[in-house]
């Protein structure tokens, strides 16, 4: 497993953090983990291996939720991780083809417990909605939960 860190560019404006290698710990779903944040620190690569690894004992998909053991950030409000679709970088970037086979990027959105709470009693559509609708700052590591 190798975790690729990259420098703020236009899409985001933040630093992104992308697993490379760990599709290869469960065939199916073939699945790399991204995560954005607002600084580079080695937590970072922590967390995104740490996923992987969960990944390959539990079976990780979109809507499922992975908990942290701790913040996310020092003093942050967010200590899970929602797998979900890369809607900051848009389509293009969550299908990886290859000659016979393809593989999903999904992001690694920090939420509350809170959120985590609300997803389990209200399903993944509804906590992503409120997500939305509360235009949530996913970069910022404080940032009030929307439930």
């Amino acid at each position: 497993l190798r975790v690729a860190e990259f420098a703020p560019g236009p899409k985001t404006g933040m630093w992104t953090y992308v697993t490379i290698g760990a599709w290869e710990a469960q065939a199916d779903p073939r699945l790399e983990f991204l995560l954005i944040a607002p600084a580079s620190d080695l937590r970072h690569v922590e967390l995104v291996s740490m996923t992987a690894w969960y990944h390959g004992k539990e079976r990780l998909g979109q809507g499922h939720t992975v908990p942290l053991g701790g913040p996310w950030i020092a003093n942050s409000t967010c200590d899970h991780f929602l797998v979900s679709l890369p809607y900051p970088f848009g389509p293009d970037l969550e299908v990886c083809d290859f000659v016979d086979q393809h593989l999903h990027i999904l992001w690694l959105l920090p939420i509350t417990a809170a959120e985590r709470a609300f997803k389990v009693k209200e399903g993944v559509e509804a906590l992503e909605q409120q997500l939305d609708e509360h235009a949530i700052k996913y970069w910022d590591p404080r940032r009030a939960s929307v439930v």
